[in-house]
């Protein structure tokens, strides 16, 4: 499948928009690594464009005293596959990841 033609107009719309999710998920880790927000309000708003599309690995990795080889660990656990986005989490990942991290 082809990728679409963009005019220029749109390319800087798409570029900013990047730009603009990706500062709000820094944003997220900031507020997640400080303790100004926890684990399970973040993944209460999974259905939030920003939360959603970040992945799991990216997101423990953000917590306090988690690296890439603690969030490795935690996901092989409970079963989550390193590529995956906090949306395309199930109830009982959700759950236990919470459980996890009380």
């Amino acid at each position: 499948m082809a990728l679409p033609k963009l005019t220029p107009d749109e390319k800087m719309q798409a570029l900013a928009k990047a730009q603009q999710m990706r500062s709000q998920r820094a944003d997220i880790r900031v507020k997640l690594k400080s303790g100004m927000i926890t684990l399970q309000e973040v993944l209460n708003d999974a259905d939030d464009e920003v939360v959603g599309r970040m992945r799991v690995s990216y997101l423990l990795q953000s917590l306090p005293q988690v690296g890439k080889v603690t969030s490795r660990r935690i996901m092989d656990e409970i079963g989550i596959h390193e590529n995956r986005r906090v949306r395309g989490l199930g109830k009982r990942q959700v759950e236990a990841l919470v459980k996890r991290f009380e």
